[in-house]
Protein backbone atom coordinates (compact mmCIF):
# COMPACT_ATOMS: atom_id res chain seq x y z
CA UNK A 1 0.00 0.00 0.00
CA UNK A 2 1.12 3.30 -1.30
CA UNK A 3 1.98 5.83 1.86
CA UNK A 4 0.32 8.93 1.66
CA UNK A 5 1.98 12.29 2.47
CA UNK A 6 0.54 15.87 3.24
CA UNK A 7 3.10 18.70 2.67
CA UNK A 8 1.13 22.11 4.26
CA UNK A 9 2.42 25.51 2.56
CA UNK A 10 3.23 28.63 4.32
CA UNK A 11 0.85 31.72 3.84
CA UNK A 12 -0.13 33.03 6.99
CA UNK A 13 -4.09 33.61 7.62
CA UNK A 14 -4.41 31.68 4.23
CA UNK A 15 -3.02 28.80 6.27
CA UNK A 16 -6.27 27.61 7.36
CA UNK A 17 -7.72 26.00 3.94
CA UNK A 18 -5.14 23.50 4.64
CA UNK A 19 -7.40 22.56 7.71
CA UNK A 20 -10.39 22.64 4.86
CA UNK A 21 -8.37 20.24 2.51
CA UNK A 22 -7.38 17.31 5.39
CA UNK A 23 -11.40 17.68 5.95
CA UNK A 24 -11.89 16.74 2.36
CA UNK A 25 -9.68 14.26 2.34
CA UNK A 26 -11.12 12.82 5.62
CA UNK A 27 -14.07 12.72 4.34
CA UNK A 28 -13.11 10.73 1.68
CA UNK A 29 -12.07 8.06 3.60
CA UNK A 30 -8.67 8.77 2.51
CA UNK A 31 -5.93 8.02 5.31
CA UNK A 32 -2.66 10.26 5.69
CA UNK A 33 0.10 8.56 6.49
CA UNK A 34 2.38 11.64 7.59
CA UNK A 35 2.32 15.38 7.44
CA UNK A 36 4.80 18.08 7.24
CA UNK A 37 4.58 21.78 6.84
CA UNK A 38 5.74 25.06 6.75
CA UNK A 39 4.97 28.43 8.71
CA UNK A 40 1.02 27.97 8.96
CA UNK A 41 1.41 24.63 7.44
CA UNK A 42 3.22 23.44 10.71
CA UNK A 43 0.40 25.01 12.62
CA UNK A 44 -2.33 22.78 10.81
CA UNK A 45 -0.19 19.67 10.24
CA UNK A 46 1.05 19.72 14.06
CA UNK A 47 -2.78 20.32 14.78
CA UNK A 48 -3.68 17.28 12.75
CA UNK A 49 -0.58 14.49 14.27
CA UNK A 50 -1.91 15.31 17.16
CA UNK A 51 -5.51 14.87 17.19
CA UNK A 52 -6.27 18.27 17.68
CA UNK A 53 -8.14 19.26 14.34
CA UNK A 54 -11.68 19.49 15.78
CA UNK A 55 -10.12 22.34 18.32
CA UNK A 56 -8.30 24.28 15.86
CA UNK A 57 -11.07 24.36 13.67
CA UNK A 58 -13.57 25.31 16.70
CA UNK A 59 -10.79 28.10 17.75
CA UNK A 60 -10.28 29.68 14.43
CA UNK A 61 -14.12 30.10 12.97
CA UNK A 62 -14.49 31.82 16.43
CA UNK A 63 -11.48 34.23 15.65
CA UNK A 64 -12.19 38.34 15.78
CA UNK A 65 -9.97 41.06 15.33
CA UNK A 66 -9.95 41.40 19.01
CA UNK A 67 -9.09 37.69 19.50
CA UNK A 68 -5.98 38.08 17.15
CA UNK A 69 -4.72 41.68 18.53
CA UNK A 70 -5.09 40.04 21.70
CA UNK A 71 -2.51 37.19 20.63
CA UNK A 72 -0.09 40.30 19.95
CA UNK A 73 2.49 40.48 22.88
CA UNK A 74 3.56 43.89 20.35
CA UNK A 75 7.77 45.24 21.18
CA UNK A 76 8.89 48.31 19.28
CA UNK A 77 12.49 48.82 18.01
CA UNK A 78 12.98 44.91 18.39
CA UNK A 79 13.46 42.19 15.58
CA UNK A 80 9.80 41.50 15.00
CA UNK A 81 6.29 43.63 16.75
CA UNK A 82 5.15 39.95 18.44
CA UNK A 83 7.26 37.71 20.90
CA UNK A 84 4.95 34.98 20.19
CA UNK A 85 4.65 33.79 23.83
CA UNK A 86 0.86 34.79 24.58
CA UNK A 87 0.00 32.31 21.32
CA UNK A 88 2.42 29.66 22.48
CA UNK A 89 1.10 29.67 26.20
CA UNK A 90 -2.85 30.00 24.58
CA UNK A 91 -1.78 26.48 22.29
CA UNK A 92 0.02 25.17 26.08
CA UNK A 93 -3.10 25.30 27.73
CA UNK A 94 -5.92 24.62 25.17
CA UNK A 95 -3.89 21.68 23.42
CA UNK A 96 -1.76 19.10 25.02
CA UNK A 97 2.50 19.83 24.07
CA UNK A 98 3.07 16.13 23.67
CA UNK A 99 7.11 15.16 21.90
CA UNK A 100 6.92 15.00 18.32
CA UNK A 101 8.08 11.34 18.20
CA UNK A 102 5.17 10.50 20.18
CA UNK A 103 2.61 11.54 17.96
CA UNK A 104 -0.11 9.77 16.19
CA UNK A 105 0.88 10.60 12.89
CA UNK A 106 4.59 11.38 11.66
CA UNK A 107 5.42 15.17 11.77
CA UNK A 108 8.32 17.37 10.72
CA UNK A 109 8.08 21.15 10.76
CA UNK A 110 10.20 23.10 8.13
CA UNK A 111 12.33 26.54 9.55
CA UNK A 112 15.31 28.80 8.94
CA UNK A 113 18.58 29.09 10.82
CA UNK A 114 18.81 32.93 10.68
CA UNK A 115 22.34 33.20 11.17
CA UNK A 116 23.08 30.77 8.22
CA UNK A 117 19.82 30.56 5.79
CA UNK A 118 20.19 26.67 6.25
CA UNK A 119 16.67 24.84 6.12
CA UNK A 120 16.07 23.50 9.20
CA UNK A 121 13.72 20.42 9.44
CA UNK A 122 12.21 20.10 13.24
CA UNK A 123 11.19 16.01 14.35
CA UNK A 124 11.81 15.67 17.41
CA UNK A 125 10.94 17.31 20.62
CA UNK A 126 8.35 19.65 21.71
CA UNK A 127 5.44 20.11 19.25
CA UNK A 128 4.63 23.39 20.19
CA UNK A 129 8.15 24.98 19.68
CA UNK A 130 8.62 23.54 16.55
CA UNK A 131 5.90 25.32 15.39
CA UNK A 132 6.22 28.38 16.82
CA UNK A 133 9.73 28.08 15.39
CA UNK A 134 8.00 27.60 11.95
CA UNK A 135 5.75 30.54 11.85
CA UNK A 136 8.23 33.35 12.85
CA UNK A 137 8.06 35.55 9.83
CA UNK A 138 10.27 38.27 9.58
CA UNK A 139 9.28 41.65 10.75
CA UNK A 140 6.69 40.20 12.34
CA UNK A 141 7.75 37.30 15.02
CA UNK A 142 10.83 37.71 16.76
CA UNK A 143 13.29 34.75 15.79
CA UNK A 144 13.17 32.04 18.14
CA UNK A 145 15.29 30.19 19.96
CA UNK A 146 15.54 26.38 19.72
CA UNK A 147 18.79 24.52 20.81
CA UNK A 148 21.58 25.85 19.30
CA UNK A 149 19.81 27.65 16.30
CA UNK A 150 17.89 31.07 15.77
CA UNK A 151 15.20 30.16 13.61
CA UNK A 152 12.79 32.00 11.63
CA UNK A 153 10.15 31.18 8.77
CA UNK A 154 10.54 28.13 6.98
CA UNK A 155 8.80 29.49 4.25
CA UNK A 156 11.83 31.78 3.05
CA UNK A 157 13.77 28.69 2.12
CA UNK A 158 10.62 25.74 1.29
CA UNK A 159 7.12 27.35 1.65
CA UNK A 160 5.68 24.01 0.31
CA UNK A 161 7.81 21.35 1.73
CA UNK A 162 7.54 18.66 -0.87
CA UNK A 163 11.23 17.30 0.19
CA UNK A 164 10.70 16.46 3.85
CA UNK A 165 7.90 14.54 3.15
CA UNK A 166 9.85 12.26 0.72
CA UNK A 167 12.43 11.88 3.14
CA UNK A 168 10.05 10.87 5.84
CA UNK A 169 9.46 8.28 3.28
CA UNK A 170 5.78 9.23 1.33
CA UNK A 171 5.24 7.28 -1.85
CA UNK A 172 2.44 9.93 -2.61
CA UNK A 173 2.87 13.61 -1.67
CA UNK A 174 0.01 16.07 -1.64
CA UNK A 175 1.19 19.62 -2.10
CA UNK A 176 -1.00 22.62 -0.87
CA UNK A 177 0.74 26.24 -2.45
CA UNK A 178 -1.18 28.72 -0.67
CA UNK A 179 0.14 31.32 -2.80
CA UNK A 180 -0.37 30.84 -6.32
CA UNK A 181 -2.60 33.76 -7.00
CA UNK A 182 -1.12 36.38 -4.73
CA UNK A 183 1.98 38.02 -7.23
CA UNK A 184 0.67 40.88 -9.39
CA UNK A 185 -2.97 40.87 -8.35
CA UNK A 186 -4.83 43.65 -6.86
CA UNK A 187 -5.71 41.54 -4.59
CA UNK A 188 -5.51 42.56 -0.38
CA UNK A 189 -4.80 46.46 -1.13
CA UNK A 190 -7.86 46.05 -2.53
CA UNK A 191 -10.05 43.47 -0.46
CA UNK A 192 -12.20 46.46 1.58
CA UNK A 193 -14.14 46.57 -1.94
CA UNK A 194 -15.12 43.29 -2.43
CA UNK A 195 -18.67 41.93 -1.61
CA UNK A 196 -19.13 39.83 1.20
CA UNK A 197 -22.33 39.17 3.71
CA UNK A 198 -19.78 39.78 6.32
CA UNK A 199 -18.40 43.35 5.02
CA UNK A 200 -20.23 45.68 8.14
CA UNK A 201 -18.75 43.04 10.60
CA UNK A 202 -15.68 43.39 8.85
CA UNK A 203 -14.72 46.92 8.69
CA UNK A 204 -15.55 47.26 12.27
CA UNK A 205 -13.55 44.67 13.34
CA UNK A 206 -10.73 46.27 11.28
CA UNK A 207 -11.88 49.74 11.90
CA UNK A 208 -10.93 48.30 16.09
CA UNK A 209 -7.15 46.79 14.65
CA UNK A 210 -6.75 50.44 13.29
CA UNK A 211 -7.33 52.05 16.47
CA UNK A 212 -5.12 49.01 18.61
CA UNK A 213 -1.96 50.30 16.32
CA UNK A 214 -2.88 54.27 16.57
CA UNK A 215 -2.44 53.83 20.05
CA UNK A 216 1.14 52.08 19.32
CA UNK A 217 2.50 52.83 16.01
CA UNK A 218 0.33 54.56 13.65
CA UNK A 219 0.43 58.86 13.32
CA UNK A 220 -2.47 60.47 14.86
CA UNK A 221 -4.79 62.41 12.74
CA UNK A 222 -8.26 61.95 11.81
CA UNK A 223 -8.04 59.08 9.28
CA UNK A 224 -4.31 58.61 9.34
CA UNK A 225 -4.55 55.16 10.73
CA UNK A 226 -6.87 53.47 8.60
CA UNK A 227 -5.35 55.23 5.89
CA UNK A 228 -2.03 53.53 6.48
CA UNK A 229 -3.77 50.42 7.35
CA UNK A 230 -4.91 50.07 3.68
CA UNK A 231 -1.61 52.18 2.22
CA UNK A 232 -0.13 49.82 -0.35
CA UNK A 233 3.17 51.35 0.90
CA UNK A 234 2.00 50.84 5.14
CA UNK A 235 4.79 48.50 6.81
CA UNK A 236 2.06 45.63 6.95
CA UNK A 237 1.57 45.83 3.34
CA UNK A 238 5.19 45.77 2.38
CA UNK A 239 5.83 43.03 4.71
CA UNK A 240 3.61 41.20 3.43
CA UNK A 241 4.00 41.92 -0.68
CA UNK A 242 7.99 41.15 0.13
CA UNK A 243 7.43 37.53 1.73
CA UNK A 244 4.87 36.91 -1.03
CA UNK A 245 7.57 37.18 -3.54
CA UNK A 246 9.95 35.87 -2.14
CA UNK A 247 7.92 32.73 -1.07
CA UNK A 248 6.76 32.74 -4.79
CA UNK A 249 9.81 32.20 -6.29
CA UNK A 250 11.14 29.96 -3.90
CA UNK A 251 7.77 27.89 -4.20
CA UNK A 252 8.52 27.65 -7.94
CA UNK A 253 11.51 27.12 -8.00
CA UNK A 254 11.89 24.11 -5.32
CA UNK A 255 8.43 22.51 -6.83
CA UNK A 256 10.36 22.58 -10.31
CA UNK A 257 13.49 20.65 -8.53
CA UNK A 258 11.14 18.14 -6.54
CA UNK A 259 7.07 18.21 -7.87
CA UNK A 260 4.71 16.70 -5.87
CA UNK A 261 2.56 13.85 -6.89
CA UNK A 262 -0.77 16.15 -6.63
CA UNK A 263 -0.60 19.96 -6.36
CA UNK A 264 -3.61 21.80 -4.67
CA UNK A 265 -4.03 25.62 -5.12
CA UNK A 266 -6.71 27.08 -3.31
CA UNK A 267 -8.08 30.41 -4.66
CA UNK A 268 -6.93 32.77 -0.97
CA UNK A 269 -5.62 36.35 -2.87
CA UNK A 270 -8.58 37.67 -1.50
CA UNK A 271 -7.65 37.07 2.70
CA UNK A 272 -4.53 39.25 3.68
CA UNK A 273 -1.68 38.75 5.63
CA UNK A 274 -3.04 39.04 8.82
CA UNK A 275 -6.86 38.15 8.44
CA UNK A 276 -7.01 35.09 10.88
CA UNK A 277 -10.39 35.52 11.51
CA UNK A 278 -11.64 34.87 7.51
CA UNK A 279 -10.90 31.16 8.43
CA UNK A 280 -14.23 30.35 7.18
CA UNK A 281 -13.50 31.33 3.77
CA UNK A 282 -10.11 30.15 3.28
CA UNK A 283 -11.31 26.42 4.72
CA UNK A 284 -14.49 25.98 2.64
CA UNK A 285 -12.24 27.26 0.01
CA UNK A 286 -9.44 24.45 0.97
CA UNK A 287 -12.17 21.81 1.04
CA UNK A 288 -13.23 22.47 -2.37
CA UNK A 289 -9.61 22.65 -3.98
CA UNK A 290 -9.29 19.17 -2.55
CA UNK A 291 -12.54 17.69 -3.57
CA UNK A 292 -12.12 18.58 -6.85
CA UNK A 293 -8.92 16.07 -7.19
CA UNK A 294 -10.32 13.15 -4.90
CA UNK A 295 -11.33 10.85 -8.22
CA UNK A 296 -7.88 11.31 -9.30
CA UNK A 297 -6.25 11.06 -5.95
CA UNK A 298 -7.79 7.83 -5.74
CA UNK A 299 -6.67 6.55 -8.84
CA UNK A 300 -2.88 7.08 -8.13
CA UNK A 301 -3.02 5.52 -5.03
CA UNK A 302 -4.70 2.39 -6.37
CA UNK A 303 -1.81 2.09 -8.58
CA UNK A 304 -3.37 1.82 -12.13
CA UNK A 305 -0.04 2.15 -13.65
CA UNK A 306 -1.61 6.09 -14.84
CA UNK A 307 1.09 8.44 -15.20
CA UNK A 308 1.44 10.89 -12.34
CA UNK A 309 1.48 14.37 -12.98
Amino acid sequence: MKKLGLALGSGSARGWAHIGVIQSLQEADIHIDMVCGTSVGALVGGALAGNYMDGLEKMVRSLTWTDIIGFMDLLFLRSGFIEGDKITNHFRKNFSDANIEDLAIPFGAVTTDIMTGREIWLQDGSLIDAVRASISMPGIFTPCKYKDHWLVDGGLVNPVPVSLCRAMGADVVIAVNLNSDLIGLPRYINRGKQKNKNSRAGKKETGKFAGFFSKNFLPRGKGAQQKVLEDEHSIFNVIAASLNIVQDRMTKQRLAGDPPDMLISPRLSQIGLLEFNRAAEAIDEGRQAMAFMIPHLKTIMEDTGEEII
